[in-house]
Formats: structure tokens, C-alpha cells, sequence
């Protein structure tokens, strides 16, 4: 049950889906003056080193956000005869979202990755309010301690409870104005139930709130039933729905000429939410091909934006 560590994946492609989704959320729901709640039901350890240990064995990071923060390769000369190509310029929500990276890591580079604990307390104003759970009992003291240092006083909380069982307490919350992001690790094959109880349970709780799922998209029958619940859950109850999904390499198990299995890792994952900010599709479908593109590992790299409601 606690085998999962984030530290192990912190700023790979996964993680820049995430936050890049998050984080325009965020800035979207902040425009309004009156107080924001936002409840991270698996908030991991909150901070986490690229350059330490756990991060050093995967490697994902240089295939994620310092992937993003390398200079882009030089383009290919236009074939004869053809008029070369216009520059595109990056996506909005892809520089904001490396910009509160940069935030973390004021002498460059990317030394430090926010989790989304950090990402969203950067962000909120003094009368906002952020619920966090982490139930991993070391990564519970990890994100106690590292809260401790910003000195946030009641802006924070942090309860090493059960998000899925918990975190419904905090809504409505006064303001009627709340996040709610669900990233659960999936290790467990029932993690994908829980997600869609506690979605259903916090929507009969709180009908306008905004609901953002993380899911990662592998073999599974359950990771792919969850976006088609989801939204058939979003649709029956009325309420807006958008779906974002970045895929970054084919998902076979591949057999190198001397006999060794290689398993891919995590091939992509997906964002849905409900009742998400109007700006956001717009945002995506024009973040989605650059992420494609520039952390794509092979031809099978694409992603797709789907809205509703």
C-alpha cells in the first residue's frame, strides 16, 4: 500500500500535464477577489530535488520538465523549393507553467520541482485556504516538515488521513468556491473505484465545485473506464467536462536481440475535470501539440482535448 514514492517520477511528463493544467486553472479561478479552497486528496512529500537520489534512478525528469527547459533542437532546413516554416510561438500555458518552475529555481535551471502542494500556495493569495492529505507516513512528515518552513500559519493544513475518505469534510467550504485535485498513485487496482466514489460523493456535496483527476493511461481495463465514468457522471448531473491526455511513446513491452524484457514505463496520462474554467480549452489546444512535440520519444507521441456540457 505504501510502496509508491513520487520522488521517484517528480517533473517527468506526467507531472507537466498535471501542472500545466493546474496552474491554469489556478490563475483562471484566482481572478475572482472572493477566497479559493483547494483540497489535494494526495499531496506526496510537496517539494522534491531533481538532483537527489530518487530522482537520479528514474531519469524521468529529463525526459519531462528539463526536457522543457533545454533549448529546442534547430529546425530542419525547408526542403528545396519550399518556403520555410513560420515559428510558432510556445504556448501561453506552457510558459507560465515554466515560469512558476523557474519561480523555484531562481539561479536556473531546475534544481528544485514543486509539487502540487508548492505550486498552488506560490499561487493563492492570503485568504485562500489549502487542504492537504498525504496518508505515505514518511512522505506525511516530508510534506509536514517542508510546510513548516513557509510559515503559510492557518492558510495550510496538512491531516495524514485518507484523502478518498476525508477530504468531502472541507466542502462546501464557506467562500462556496473550491478545487479539487485527485492524483492517487493507481497502484492499486481499487484506486480507480475510489476516485470515481469520492468524485460522486463530493459532487452531491458540492455541485459547482471544479474537480481535476490525474489518471495515467496504461493496459488496464479501470484506467481506461475511468474518463468514460467520469464523464458519464459529469453529463447525468449537467455540469461542464473537459479531457486532456498526453501520450509520449508506444506502451509495448519490447525484447532487446540479447533476450532482455524492457517495459516502457508510464507510456501517458490524461486530466479530467468538472465544472472546469471556460479559458481552459482554448489553452490546451494550444499547449497539447508543443508538449507532444517536444516530449514525444517516439512516433507514437500525440494527444487529444475533448469537452463537454
Amino acid at each position: 500500500m505504501f510502496s509508491y514514492r513520487h520522488a521517484f517520477h517528480a517533473g517527468n511528463h506526467a507531472d507537466v500535464l498535471k501542472h500545466t493544467v493546474l496552474i491554469a486553472t489556478l490563475d483562471h479561478m484566482l481572478e475572482k477577489d472572493a477566497a479559493l479552497t483547494v483540497v489535494d486528496t494526495h499531496a506526496g512529500a510537496g517539494l522534491y530535488r531533481l538532483d537527489g537520489d530518487y530522482a537520479d534512478t528514474s531519469g524521468e525528469a529529463s525526459q519531462g520538465v528539463l526536457r522543457l527547459l533545454a533549448p529546442p533542437p534547430p529546425a530542419a532546413p525547408p526542403k528545396k523549393g519550399a518556403p520555410p516554416k513560420a515559428e510558432v510561438p510556445q504556448a501561453d500555458a506552457i510558459t507560465r507553467y515554466l515560469e512558476v518552475i523557474g519561480d523555484f529555481n531562481p539561479k536556473g535551471g531546475a534544481r528544485i520541482y514543486p509539487g502540487s502542494p508548492f505550486i498552488t500556495q506560490h499561487l493563492l493569495r492570503d485568504h485562500d485556504r489549502l487542504k492537504l492529505f498525504e496518508l505515505h507516513p514518511t512522505d506525511g512528515r516530508t510534506l509536514t516538515a517542508n510546510i513548516a518552513q513557509l510559515d503559510a500559519g492557518r492558510q495550510i493544513s496538512v491531516l495524514t488521513e485518507d484523502g478518498f475518505g476525508s477530504a468531502t469534510k472541507f466542502l462546501p467550504p464557506p467562500s462556496r468556491r473550491a478545487l479539487v485535485l485527485c492524483d492517487p498513485s493507481y497502484e492499486i487496482k481499487s484506486d480507480y473505484a475510489r476516485v470515481l466514489d469520492f468524485v460522486e460523493g463530493a459532487l452531491k456535496r458540492f455541485a459547482t465545485g471544479t474537480y481535476a483527476v490525474w489518471y495515467p493511461i496504461i493496459p488496464r481495463p479501470e484506467a481506461h473506464d475511468l474518463p468514460r465514468r467520469l464523464k458519464t457522471m459529469a453529463t447525468k448531473a449537467g455540469k461542464s467536462w473537459l479531457h486532456a491526455t498526453l501520450t509520449v511513446k508506444s506502451s509495448k513491452i519490447t525484447t532487446t536481440p540479447a533476450g532482455e524484457t524492457r517495459r516502457p514505463g508510464l507510456p501517458a496520462s490524461g486530466m479530467f475535470l468538472i465544472n472546469p474554467p471556460y479559458t481552459l480549452k482554448a489553452q490546451m489546444a494550444a499547449a497539447l501539440p508543443q508538449l507532444a512535440e517536444r516530449l514525444g520519444q517516439d512516433r507514437n507521441a500525440t494527444f487529444s482535448l475533448d469537452a463537454g456540457g
